[in-house]
């Protein structure tokens, strides 16, 4: 197996296994896509943070294991939208089954991260990066901030949700140091620049 198929597995058996073991608790139909689609999000979470802190953390600490994660990052993002394709048909199902219709804001909030989502995956490769040009960067730069932005949002709301405090508060809080990550390796850059 090669470095850059190790995404992939670990987001499938992530993904899968969030599915499986919500198959495997819930009470009924209705709960098992309700937990799956909880489950898979969570599955995709970590890669996502990966993603959006790899070229920080190699700026910050350069070294094998950063260098690796940032030379792997595209197989991490596209394993991201594996992740999160798996969630958003858990997602569906639940809503089918259930007869519950999401809100308007998470319409278009989550339907305008997806579309971002998969134009990202469709132009994540180096003929794209070639044929946008600068288009590409904000392209990708505005998709991972969009993806961070709502899975941040959501887990702050988490936090004020009866059963879910500790649990959006841990996760909200990752999200922060995420973008405390981001502006850490930015500022680092900035100060290298306004030295020379």
């Amino acid at each position: 197996m090669t470095a850059r198929a190790i995404p992939f597995l670990l987001v499938a058996i992530l993904s899968f296994g969030a599915v499986v073991l919500a198959v495997a608790v819930g009470s009924d139909t209705i709960e098992q896509a309700r937990l799956a689609a909880r489950w898979t999000a969570r599955a995709g979470f970590p890669i996502l943070i990966l993603t959006y802190s790899a070229s920080s953390l190699v700026r910050l600490w350069p070294n094998p294991t950063t260098k690796t994660l940032l030379r792997h990052r595209r197989q991490w993002g596209l394993g991201f939208a594996l992740a999160h394709s798996i969630h958003l048909g858990a997602l569906v199902t639940y809503h089918v089954i259930s007869g519950r219709s999401p809100q308007l804001t998470t319409l278009i909030g989550g339907g305008g991260a997806y579309v971002l989502l998969y134009a990202m995956a469709l132009t994540s490769n180096d003929a794209s990066m070639r044929a946008m040009g600068a288009w590409w960067k904000r392209l990708h730069r505005l998709g991972i901030h969009a993806l961070w932005f709502v899975f941040a949002l959501s887990y702050f709301g988490q936090i004020f949700t009866p059963g879910f405090g500790s649990q959006g508060s841990a996760l909200f809080l990752i999200c922060v140091a995420a973008l405390g990550l981001r502006l850490w390796a930015w500022a680092k850059v900035r100060r290298k620049l306004v030295a020379t």
